[in-house]
C-alpha cells in the first residue's frame, strides 16, 4: 500500500534516459512505462510513469528501487516473483502486474542495448 500511496521515482520525459520500456495489458488497461539511465554497465537511475491499478503502480515503484546501481545483466534477472516478495505478495488477480513491470524492464534494457548497437555501428 505504501508504494501505491507514495510511488517512488515518478518521471516524465527527459533527455537523460538511455532506455525506455513501454508495456500495457489490454485486458485490464494497465500501462507501465519504465525509464532507465545506464552509466557504464550499471543502471544509475530508474523512473516510472504507470497508469493503472494500485498493484501496477506498487510493483513498478518497487522495481525502480530494486534497480538502483544494479548491473544491467543482474537487472535482467529480476522477476515478478522478486517484486512480489519485496511487496509482500498480491492477491492472485493482481499478480500479473508484476509481470508487466518485469516486461517493461526487459523492454527498457532492450531499448538501451539497441541504442548502444546503433552508436557502435555508426
Amino acid at each position: 500500500m505504501e508504494h501505491f500511496m507514495n510511488p517512488r521515482k515518478r518521471s516524465g520525459k527527459s533527455r537523460t534516459r538511455t532506455g525506455i520500456g513501454d508495456v500495457g495489458n489490454p485486458m485490464c488497461g494497465d500501462i507501465v512505462r519504465l525509464f532507465i539511465k545506464v552509466k557504464g554497465d550499471k543502471i544509475e537511475k530508474a523512473t516510472l510513469k504507470t497508469f493503472g491499478c494500485r498493484a501496477a503502480i506498487a510493483t513498478s515503484s518497487i522495481l525502480t528501487e530494486m534497480l538502483k546501481n544494479k548491473p544491467v545483466a543482474d537487472a535482467l534477472k529480476i522477476t515478478e516473483k522478486d517484486m512480489l516478495t519485496q511487496l509482500g505478495d498480491l492477491p492472485p488477480l493482481k499478480r500479473h502486474c508484476g509481470k508487466l513491470a518485469e516486461l517493461a524492464l526487459q523492454a527498457a534494457v532492450g531499448d538501451f542495448l539497441c541504442q548502444v548497437q546503433r552508436r557502435q555501428a555508426s
